[in-house]
């Protein structure tokens, strides 16, 4: 008899949610029972609801949250949550930093149907979940491969809030606007920033920028 997992799909886009609904009711000896939220607020609020979620697959832009801040919120609320990104971007970066804040994968929405179905198989396998739990990091095979790179390496060993930060100072903010974003005092938001180009050797935040374009 086939066994059931339940999967919480976050995407404000119906037709992706029933595409993935329909074509993954099974996958091998499971059964899976999808739950679907249109926004963040109603992610969160469904995953309070129900005890017994397996996994989440988390789109990054939605109404009420864009790119990674989602998938901070998320985990700040539901911290045991596993949550894979399932976004149209391959950008190395988005990735990086993706796993980096406590995703347990990531999900391409333009990978071919065999690789959407292993992804899923991966995500779901209690192995993959037992071996998280135990090294409390999540499994590299559910990540795309990428080159290694300095950079990035350095960029993974930022803690949450320089994350925000930087990923802040990347979409244009001023120091101004991080402070109004985040509710640190200007001075703090300089601190985090200045610790930002000596953690990650750069020069300025031109400089920084011009890394990850």
């Amino acid at each position: 008899m086939a066994t059931a997992r339940k999967v919480l799909l976050v995407d404000d886009h119906e037709l992706v949610r029933v595409g993935v609904r329909t074509s993954y009711a099974e996958l091998g000896d499971w059964t899976i029972d999808w739950l679907e939220a249109a926004s963040l607020a109603d992610a969160m609020r469904l995953y309070g609801e129900h005890d017994d979620i397996d996994a989440v697959l988390l789109d990054l832009n939605m109404p009420d949250c864009k790119g990674l801040q989602g998938l901070r919120l998320f985990l700040q609320a539901h911290p045991g949550a596993r949550v894979a990104v399932f976004s149209g971007t391959q950008d190395e970066f988005v990735i990086r930093q993706a796993r980096a804040l406590g995703a347990v994968g990531y999900v391409g929405k333009g990978a071919f149907a065999t690789q959407m179905h292993d992804a899923l198989l991966a995500l779901l396998s209690p192995v993959a979940a037992m071996n998280e739990s135990r090294s409390n990091a999540p499994t590299q095979s559910l990540f795309p491969r990428l080159p290694r790179s300095a950079m990035y390496d350095r960029v993974a060993e930022l803690g949450p809030r320089h994350l925000e930060i930087l990923e802040l100072v990347l979409s244009g903010c001023t120091n101004q606007e991080i402070s109004n974003s985040t509710h640190l005092s200007l001075g703090t938001v300089k601190n985090y920033v200045s610790s930002l180009l000596l953690a990650l050797d750069v020069r300025s935040r031109s400089h920084l920028i011009s890394l990850f374009r």
